[in-house]
């Protein structure tokens, strides 16, 4: 596995590496997360298979995997479905540090062999929701109270995996698998940029039981998305911090 830090002249740590970003639309980017990635010093190796974008053969070169979200299933068929399950299983048998986002945590969550499924009573989650720390969670870093959903379907707590935030209509939101797999049910990379996107595009998902309206989605980047940022600087220190 490569190394995801060097040693500076001045003898402190610098980050260093390459993160494998798996993304599934053309138009998809890893916003926010892929900013601050950048900005401590990590290279980002994109890759979207479900656009024919091959995968690599082994993650030799690679310090981190974050796979994202998308408009299809972790249950579907397609090859390429197949295809990031088995990368997140080789990522958590060789102890790679991997993150799933909202499909990529239902993705790795069935990697380690938990379900996957719609909400019982048809309910969705696109807007702002509340997020409670478990206290697992709470003993990592502070959560914030609100974060940003675009899903119907959830995952189940893999076994061996603790459960660090629940949520009211899907009440798994985010799991740690050892010491550097996490999979979050929620979007912390999202930008307004994005979130305006997503409204227009997926403008028909909101009349969707459970989902807000567009206005709701802005207003709650304005309350909310301050202390989203503070929480995604502390997470992903912890999550590439060397074991």
């Amino acid at each position: 596995m490569a190394r995801c830090s060097v040693e500076t002249a001045e003898g402190l740590a610098a980050p260093s590496g390459t993160v494998l970003v798996v993304l599934h639309q053309a138009r998809s980017t890893p916003g926010r997360i892929g900013e601050r990635l950048q900005r401590r010093g990590y290279v980002l190796d994109v890759r979207r298979p479900s656009l024919d974008e091959p995968l690599p053969e082994t993650l030799d070169r690679h310090c981190g995997v974050v796979v994202f979200g998308g408009p299809m299933s972790a249950n579907d068929p397609n090859p390429f479905i197949k295809e990031e399950t088995l990368l997140l299983e080789r990522a958590l048998t060789d102890h790679v540090p991997a993150l799933g986002i909202c499909l990529g945590a239902q993705l790795m969550a069935r990697a380690l062999g938990a379900a996957v499924a719609t909400h019982a009573e048809g309910m969705c989650e696109i807007g702002y929701y509340p997020l409670r720390a478990t206290a697992a969670g709470e003993a990592l870093m502070p959560w914030p109270g609100h974060v940003y959903h675009w899903h119907s379907e959830g995952f189940e707590v893999p076994r061996g995996a603790e459960l660090l935030a629940t949520g009211e209509a899907f009440p798994n939101q985010a799991f740690r698998y050892g010491q550097n797999a996490y999979g979050l049910q929620f979007h912390p990379e999202v930008t307004r940029e994005m979130m305006a996107a997503w409204t227009v595009r997926g403008a028909h998902m909101l009349t969707r039981p459970g989902a807000q309206p567009a206005e709701a989605h802005l207003t709650g980047f304005s309350r909310h998305d301050e202390a989203v940022c503070r929480w995604l600087d502390a997470f992903l220190d912890t999550w590439l911090a060397p074991v």
